[in-house]
């Protein structure tokens, strides 16, 4: 609302969905809500990484409160 009180553009409103954390919000009049990757179209993959002299060994290690 403006200063005067006066109702501006509609507002998103916050929808509670059942059995989640999470709500979600109202789509806004005039604007895109399809996904930017089009349905069939993979991720971009990323740059393979060279692998370092203690990876191996980082990645079966287990945090000791485990």
């Amino acid at each position: 609302m403006n200063d005067d009180d006066t109702p501006s553009a509609p507002r998103q409103k916050v929808v509670r969905v059942t059995g989640s954390r999470r709500a979600r919000l109202t789509p806004v009049e005039g604007t895109d809500t399809s996904p930017e990757r089009a349905a069939g179209e993979k991720p971009p993959a990323s740059a393979p990484r060279d692998k370092g002299p203690n990876d191996d060994r980082l990645m079966q290690d287990v945090p000791p409160h485990y």
